[in-house]
C-alpha cells in the first residue's frame, strides 16, 4: 500500500532515546501520576502524526498482550477501554467477562518506526475489574500497588536488574513449527564471546542493542553465551515496575527483529539438550532514599544484615515459589547441575550452583542475585514473589540454612504439589489466584511426559505459554 501521501511519526534513534530517557527521569522521580497523564495527553492531542497507541498488559502466566487504539479514540475513550477478559487464558470466566484496562501514563514508550511500525507509541495499562479495584489477576497491578505501599509506608524504593538469556534460531516460527520438525536449527555456534562482527548472531544483537538504547534502557553490555547461538544483552537497573517492564519489552523486541531478519527469538529456559539452558539471573536490592539498604562494608561479602535476613526469607520459600520462577515443563531441563544449573537451594559468592548468589558489589551496586529464574517466567510474579518473601516471609529454623543439602524439584509435577499446598502462596496470591496458576501449569503438564527422558518433547514446547495460540492446544 503507498504511503506517499501518509505523514505518520517516525523519529531518529538519537531523538527516540532523548525521550524515553526524559519519560524514565520523570518515572524515577515520581512526577505526579495527573501531571505526567496531563503531560501525555497534550503530547498526543499536539502531535498529528501518530495514529495509534498500542497499549500493553500481561496475562496471569506472563505472556504479554497487545491492543491498537486510534488515537483520537483512545484520547476521547481512555478512562473506559473495556475488552473481553474471558479470552484470556487465567483471566476472567465467560459470565463475568468485562475488565478494563486503566492507561499508566508514566509507563510510555516511543519506538522504532523500523521496528514497531510508523506512527504507534507504546503504553503500559493495569487490568482493573467490573467494580473498579484492582484485578487480582494483573500482577502487575499487584507489583505496582506493593510497590507504591512500601515506599509510602516505609521510604523503600524495591529495584531490580534482569539478565535474560535467549537462543537465535533458524527460520521464522521455529517453536511452532517443533512438533513437526523435532529440531530447532542454530544459527551460529562459536560460543562464549565468540563471534564474528559481521555475523548474524552478532547483527541481531547489535540491532537489538541499538532498540534498546533508543528505548531509554540504559545499556552496560551485550555478546553472545556459552551454548550456540544464545545471547545476552544487558541493560541497567530501574525501580521494579519498570524493570519488569523492560523484561517484556525485550523478549518483545528481540522477538520482532528475529522475525525480521528471518529467524526466531526463543526465552525457552532449555530448548536443546547437551548445551547450557537460558536463564533469567534477577539481582535486587532496596533503597531508602539514596541509601543502599543491602550495602555494608563491614558486613559479611559487604552484605548487610538486613540483605542476609532478605536473602534467608527467599531461601526459605525457595519451594514455595519455584513453580514462579520456573513456570513450564521445559524449565526443568534446565535445573541441571552439569550445566552451572542453580538448583541447590542455598546462597554462595561464589557457587554459580547456588540459588542466590552474592555478587561482588559497591553503595550503589550492592545486591542479592536469585539465579533459578527461568526466562520465560512471568516477570510481575516473579519480583512480587521474591520481594514479598525477602521483606515478609519467614525464616525457616534449619541447620546451616544458607548451605544445607537442599534442592530445588527436578520436574514440574513436584513444584506444582510444592505451589498448590503452599500456605504462604495461598497468603500473598489468595486462593484464587493460586488455583488459577495451578490449573494453567497443570493443564500443560499432562500435555507432556511426566518424566522428561533425554530429548526434548514436541509437546512442552507446542504447549509452552509462550507459544501458545488456540489452534495448537486445540490439537491435543
Amino acid at each position: 500500500m503507498s504511503t506517499e501521501y501518509r505523514d505518520f511519526l517516525a523519529l531518529s534513534y538519537e531523538e527516540l532515546e532523548e525521550k524515553n530517557l526524559e519519560a524514565k527521569a520523570d518515572r524515577m522521580n515520581r512526577v505526579a501520576a495527573d501531571e505526567i497523564k496531563e503531560k501525555r495527553l497534550k503530547y498526543l492531542t499536539d502531535e498529528k502524526r501518530i495514529k495509534a497507541v498500542t497499549v500493553l498488559f500481561s496475562d496471569l502466566e506472563g505472556r504479554l498482550h497487545l491492543l491498537d487504539y486510534d488515537k483520537k479514540f483512545l484520547l476521547g475513550a481512555h478512562e473506559n477501554l473495556t475488552f473481553d477478559g474471558s479470552s484470556i487464558r487465567g483471566f476472567t470466566a465467560q459470565k463475568e467477562s468485562d475488565l478494563r484496562l486503566r492507561v499508566d501514563w508514566g509507563a510510555f514508550y516511543w519506538v522504532p518506526a523500523d521496528v514497531f511500525g510508523n506512527g504507534k507509541v507504546l503504553v503500559f495499562g493495569t487490568v482493573i475489574d467490573k467494580d473498579g479495584s484492582l484485578y487480582s489477576g494483573d500482577m502487575r497491578g499487584v507489583l505496582k500497588n506493593y510497590s507504591d505501599k512500601l515506599y509510602k509506608e516505609k521510604k523503600y524504593t524495591l529495584n531490580a536488574a534482569n539478565e535474560i538469556e535467549g537462543f537465535l534460531f533458524a527460520g521464522r516460527d521455529a517453536e511452532k513449527r517443533y512438533h513437526e520438525t523435532g529440531k530447532f536449527e542454530f544459527i551460529n555456534t562459536g560460543g562464549y564471546f565468540h563471534v564474528l562482527p559481521l555475523d548474524p548472531l552478532r547483527q541481531f544483537i547489535d540491532t537489538a542493542a541499538e532498540v534498546q538504547r533508543a528505548m531509554g534502557f540504559e545499556n552496560e553490555k551485550d555478546h553472545p553465551e556459552v551454548a550456540p547461538s544464545q545471547f545476552e544483552i544487558n541493560y541497567g537497573y530501574g525501580e521494579v515496575v519498570a524493570a519488569a517492564d523492560k523484561i517484556q519489552l525485550y523478549k518483545l523486541l528481540c522477538r520482532q527483529i528475529a522475525n525480521n531478519m528471518g529467524f526466531t527469538a526463543s526465552f525457552l529456559p532449555k530448548p536443546v539438550v547437551g548445551v547450557n539452558g537460558s536463564g533469567m539471573h534477577t539481582n535486587v536490592s532496596i533503597s531508602e532514599g539514596k541509601k543502599n539498604l543491602f550495602w555494608d562494608p563491614k558486613g559479611q561479602e559487604m552484605l548487610s544484615a538486613f540483605g542476609w535476613e532478605f536473602l534467608d526469607r527467599v531461601l526459605t520459600h525457595a519451594l514455595d515459589i519455584c513453580l514462579i520462577l520456573n513456570p513450564s515443563v521445559n524449565a526443568y531441563r534446565r535445573l541441571d547441575p552439569h550445566f552451572e544449573a542453580p538448583n541447590q537451594i542455598k546462597a554462595s559468592a561464589v557457587d554459580r550452583g547456588s540459588m542466590i548468589r552474592v555478587p561482588i558489589g559497591n553503595s550503589r551496586s550492592m545486591r542479592v542475585e536469585v539465579r533459578s529464574v527461568a526466562p520465560d517466567a512471568n516477570p510481575y510474579l516473579t519480583l512480587y514473589s521474591i520481594f514479598k518473601a525477602g521483606i515478609e516471609g519467614k525464616t525457616a529454623k534449619i541447620a546451616n540454612l544458607r548451605q544445607a543439602e537442599r534442592y530445588l524439584p527436578d520436574n514440574i509435577q513436584q513444584a506444582i504439589e510444592d505451589f498448590k499446598t503452599s500456605k504462604w502462596i495461598g497468603e500473598i496470591l489468595g486462593a484464587d489466584v493460586q488455583g488459577r496458576f495451578v490449573d494453567l501449569k497443570q493443564a500443560a503438564a499432562n500435555r507432556s511426559p511426566r518424566d522428561l527422558g533425554t530429548f526434548v518433547k514436541g509437546s512442552e514446547v507446542q504447549y509452552h505459554h509462550e507459544v501458545y495460540n488456540q489452534s495448537l492446544w486445540n490439537l491435543f
